[in-house]
Order: C-alpha cells, then sequence, then structure tokens
C-alpha cells in the first residue's frame, strides 16, 4: 500500500487521529478534507510547509517522530531527504534553531542578548563556536572587553575606568602588546606620552617640569639624551630648547655681560672660535652680535687716529697683506674704516716737491724703472688728482709749446733730462731740431734778383716777414702776415 492510501486509511480511522497525530477534541478531519499540520505538536513553516510528507513520514509512519532538527538534518540522517549540516559549519553543540529559521536557514543569527558579560569564552572555545585567532594579540582579557557582537572589527577597549599610569599591567608583551623594540627608550608609564584616543604621534606635557632637570629624564636611559653630535656645552637643556618647538634652539644673551662671551663659548661649555677664525684676542661681542652673528663689525668710533696697527698687527687683528704696497704710513691715511676699499690718500696738506719723501720706493711707490732720469720732484709733471697724464712747463724761455702729439721723448731721446739736439749750431732756436724741415722756395727775401733767407736767418721759424725792392734791404716791397706756429698742427 503506497503512503497515500495509508494516510487516506488513517483518516478515516478518526478514533486513532488522536493518538497518531495528537489531535485536540474537536479537531477530527473530516475525510475527504485537507489535513492540518498545526493541530499537532509541529507546526509546519518555512520550507517545511512544501516538503513532501513523505520526506519527513518515512514507510508511513506518523507517530512518535522526533521534532529536533539536528536528528533529521544530521550528517547521517535517518531522513535522506533532509539537507545535513555541511562540513564547514562552525563547531557547535547547540540546537539547530538558536542560529537558524525555517524560512532563512541560510545567514543564521545568534542573539547575544540574554549571554552574560565577560562569558564569550564558555561558547567561543575553538569547539562550541570559533575561539581566538592564531594571530590574535596575546591577551587574557574577555572577548567583550574590546569586541561587540554588533560590529566585531575593528575591535575597541575602553580604558574610561583604567587608572593612569597602569597601562603596562595589560600592556606588557603577554597579556596585551607592550613597547616595541624600537621603542625610545624610557621608564616613563605609557600614558605620560601616549593617549588611548589617539596612540600616535604621542607627546609628553612638561608643564610641571621644574625648570633646568630636562637631564633627569632625558639621559639616555630613561629619555632620549643630546646626540652625539651635539654642540659641547654643560648648560640645562632648557637653556636653548624649547618643549614646544625643539629646533631650532635659542639662547637670551640678554643677561649675559659685555665682553663675556668667552666664558661659556669656550670649546667646552659652547662653541668657541674655529680654526680659521681672524687671528685677534679682543671679545666676541666687539665684533659680533648675538641677533646676527654674521656678518661680524667692528666699531671703531673711538678708535684714536694713526693707530690701527696697535690691533691690525697680523697678531690681535689682521694686518698689512703681503702684496700690500711698500708704505710705513697709517692705515688710516688711505684707508677708512666705513670702506676699506678704495684706498685715498689727501694730498691737500702735502708740500710742493716733497713727493718723493714719501714715494721713494720704501714708504710709498717710488718712480717706476722706465722713468725718466730727472732729479725733478714728481710733481713737476703729474698731478695728485689725475697723474697720468704728466705734464711739465719748462722754465727757459728759449722752450715754445709744442702740440700735444709732441712727446717728451721726441726731444730728450736718452730718456734724460739733457735735450738731443739735431742741428746744434741752432740751439736752441726751433731750426735746432726742424733745420731739415727748412724749404727756401717760400722764403723769398728780394724778388729781383732773387734773393732767399737763410735757415740762420729764420732759425726762429718766425717766418719771413718782409720782402724788400733790392738788396739794399731799405724799402720793403710787401710785408707778409703768416708765420709758423709750434703748437699748430701744420707747421
Amino acid at each position: 500500500m503506497s503512503i497515500s492510501e495509508r494516510l487516506l486509511t488513517a483518516l478515516r480511522l478518526a478514533p486513532f487521529a488522536v493518538l497518531l497525530f495528537g489531535l485536540l477534541p474537536g479537531q477530527a478531519q473530516t475525510p475527504g478534507e485537507r489535513f492540518s499540520h498545526s493541530a499537532t505538536r509541529f507546526p509546519l513553516t518555512g520550507a517545511h510547509e512544501v516538503a513532501r510528507c513523505e520526506s519527513c513520514h518515512v514507510q508511513g509512519i506518523f507517530r512518535g517522530l522526533p521534532t529536533q532538527c539536528s536528528i533529521c538534518h544530521a550528517r547521517a540522517s535517518r531522513t535522506p531527504t533532509a539537507t545535513p549540516m555541511p562540513p564547514n559549519h562552525v563547531p557547535t553543540t547547540q540546537p539547530c534553531e538558536l542560529c537558524h529559521t525555517t524560512s532563512t536557514f541560510v545567514g543564521a543569527r545568534f542573539r547575544h542578548v540574554g549571554v552574560a558579560p565577560g562569558s564569550c569564552m564558555s561558547c567561543h572555545n575553538g569547539t562550541v563556536a570559533p575561539g581566538k585567532s592564531p594571530n590574535h594579540m596575546v591577551t587574557s582579557a574577555s572577548c567583550d572587553s574590546c569586541h561587540r557582537t554588533t560590529a566585531w572589527l575593528p575591535a575597541a577597549f575602553n580604558h574610561a575606568n583604567v587608572a593612569p599610569g597602569t597601562c603596562m599591567s595589560c600592556h606588557n608583551g603577554s597579556q596585551a602588546t607592550g613597547k616595541p623594540a624600537n621603542h625610545v627608550v624610557t621608564s616613563a608609564s605609557c600614558d605620560s606620552c601616549h593617549r588611548t584616543t589617539a596612540w600616535i604621534p604621542a607627546s609628553f606635557n612638561h608643564a610641571n617640569v621644574a625648570a633646568g632637570t630636562c637631564m633627569s629624564c632625558h639621559n639616555g636611559t630613561q629619555a632620549r639624551g643630546k646626540p652625539a653630535n651635539h654642540i659641547v656645552t654643560t648648560a640645562a637643556c632648557d637653556t636653548c630648547h624649547r618643549t614646544t618647538a625643539w629646533i631650532p634652539a635659542t639662547f637670551s644673551h640678554a643677561g649675559v655681560a659685555p665682553g663675556t662671551c668667552a666664558t661659556c663659548h669656550n670649546g667646552t661649555q659652547a662653541r668657541g672660535k674655529p680654526a680659521n677664525h681672524i687671528v685677534t684676542t679682543a671679545a666676541c661681542d666687539t665684533c659680533h652680535r648675538t641677533t646676527a652673528w654674521i656678518p661680524a663689525t667692528f666699531s671703531h668710533a673711538g678708535v684714536a687716529p694713526g693707530t690701527c696697527a696697535t690691533c691690525h698687527n697680523g697678531t690681535q687683528a689682521t694686518g698689512k697683506p703681503a702684496n700690500h704696497v711698500v708704505t710705513t704710513a697709517a692705515c688710516d691715511t688711505c684707508h677708512r674704516t666705513t670702506a676699506w676699499i678704495p684706498a685715498t690718500f689727501s694730498h691737500t696738506n702735502v708740500a710742493a716737491g716733497s713727493c718723493a719723501n714719501c714715494h721713494n720706493g720704501t714708504q710709498a711707490r717710488g718712480k717706476s724703472t722706465t722713468h725718466m732720469v730727472t732729479t725733478r720732484a714728481c710733481d713737476s709733471c703729474h698731478r695728485t688728482a689725475a697723474w697720468t697724464p704728466a705734464t711739465y712747463t719748462h722754465l727757459t724761455p728759449a722752450f715754445k709749446p709744442h702740440n700735444a702729439a709732441v712727446t717728451c721723448v721726441s726731444c730728450h731721446k736718452s730718456n734724460t733730462e739733457v735735450a738731443t739736439w739735431t742741428f746744434a749750431a741752432y740751439k736752441p732756436d726751433c731750426a735746432g731740431c726742424h733745420a731739415g724741415n727748412f724749404k727756401q722756395g717760400p722764403h723769398k727775401k728780394v724778388e729781383s734778383p732773387l734773393i732767399y733767407y737763410t735757415v740762420a736767418e729764420l732759425k726762429d721759424c718766425s717766418g719771413s716777414c718782409h720782402v724788400y725792392t733790392n738788396a739794399t734791404f731799405t724799402t720793403i716791397l710787401k710785408s707778409r702776415s703768416g708765420q709758423h706756429r709750434s703748437t699748430g698742427g701744420g707747421f
């Protein structure tokens, strides 16, 4: 007999309905009507409503069937058509209906509403339910100390009730993560620098630290100390540094007595003069200022004139360089402290003709080796306003000024004061040099019979002023206005 036939037979047996299905009085099914499973102790819901009867009632057995999910949905199920628990199911001994429903079997949910705080491990022990993963941080704290069932990640721990300074009671590397190997060397409490709201960046409140006590912590053991390349000094850290801005370091020289720089800046307590410093024994603040160390300046306001070399002697301060002009004059004779270069010398009060007193090649530059041989004073030819070109005023009345093209060596061919006369018979007149340039033709004395002037007659180059009527030279036929000028270009 088929299952359907058996079911119809059972429905006809009304007296046995209650025994088989637990029907209450008045709930007996009328033959031909559809059977309602709600009348039993296992109402059909969800996916069970569409399941075939024989899926559960195997071999027509209706009485005494189990109602627990796991009995039918076990891996070795007595009901072959029931979906078994998959192999990758979370390990648990809890009943299926605790997380699953017949309407949404996939997407199981567990309500932790009634779970006592701190008891997560009673289920999440790796057997009943997943426990901590192998890479979980080392801690013995309860799961719900950091995790929430509403959002397992990210994990957070409420440090609100943790006593200040007790971080290490948990963060010791065993119960919770401790200081990493590359942490700054310190024995201070974690919350001295870190905050649970923002662990990084770390900061330390120096508000209550006594001035000058930085080294009590920053000693290289309890906290970082001075680096190896720090300036050499025994001064307290906060003498130069500030906790609000460690770099740049600044030192207030406001209360430092003038001239006492070297008491600190001695190369031991603080940086001293570098090896390439100018040679001097003067105090640092004679030239330097704390507001701007470079450039260095020195006020010569109170220095007596002519005393430069008392400091600028090559020992106390820079002296004359090796290539300086040879002179024994005081520095400020030529130089000025406002502008050392160019050097200038005022010749205003120098007596005329006394140039060689200084310009002797020792005290000051003298005549060059190519200079004309002369015993005359420098200012006979030169001027201090413009040393070149040199000009000389000839004192002899026989000398006539020449144009600019005629130089000294044009006449003084031996580079001495002695003039070289080409035609000595005519010296000191013009013909002494220019006799060779004389042209007889233009210089007529009488036209008929034709008589010419001689060089000797015109040796002063004044020209022939008169032409006479005859050789008696008594009557002037005509006078000439033209004559030569030594300053003219066309002689």
